[in-house]
């Protein structure tokens, strides 16, 4: 059974931004510079925040815009990053509806989320959760 990261509860976001960092470790780095999910103010603390990460389409449209075939479908929804194919167009981040795919301004590369759930275990308020996917 496949697995997906979905967001349970936006409500109970605190901007904490911890999920951010673990991605980011995930990846080697320290800081949230390098993750693929983003976590921004809704606008300012009393408006809460949003949570921005892929939602594991079934037909995603980064993947039907890349012209090197550098993401490939992800068994479960959403795509697989190729770093060796792809050559940092961009078309993916600009095709994303909500916004999901992050950019890597070091390696010139999307950041796609591999919806690992490594981000789950870091956040204190059961925000996010990885579900099974039929």
């Amino acid at each position: 059974m496949y697995k997906r990261l979905v967001v349970v509860d936006p409500n109970m976001c605190v901007g904490c931004q911890l999920c951010m960092e673990a991605c980011s470790n995930r990846f080697g780095y320290v800081g949230p510079t390098k993750s693929a999910i983003y976590v921004r103010s809704a606008g300012g603390v009393e408006r809460g925040f949003v949570i921005i990460v892929c939602r594991a389409c079934k037909d995603p449209p980064c993947a039907r815009v890349c012209p090197t075939d550098a993401l490939s479908l992800r068994p479960g929804g959403g795509v697989i990053l190729s770093p060796g194919r792809c050559i940092g167009c961009g078309n993916c981040v600009s095709a994303c509806d909500i916004g999901a795919v992050m950019w890597d301004y070091d390696s010139m590369k999307p950041l796609i989320c591999t919806h690992c759930g490594y981000c789950v275990g870091f956040c204190p308020h059961n925000v996010l959760a990885l579900e099974e996917v039929a």
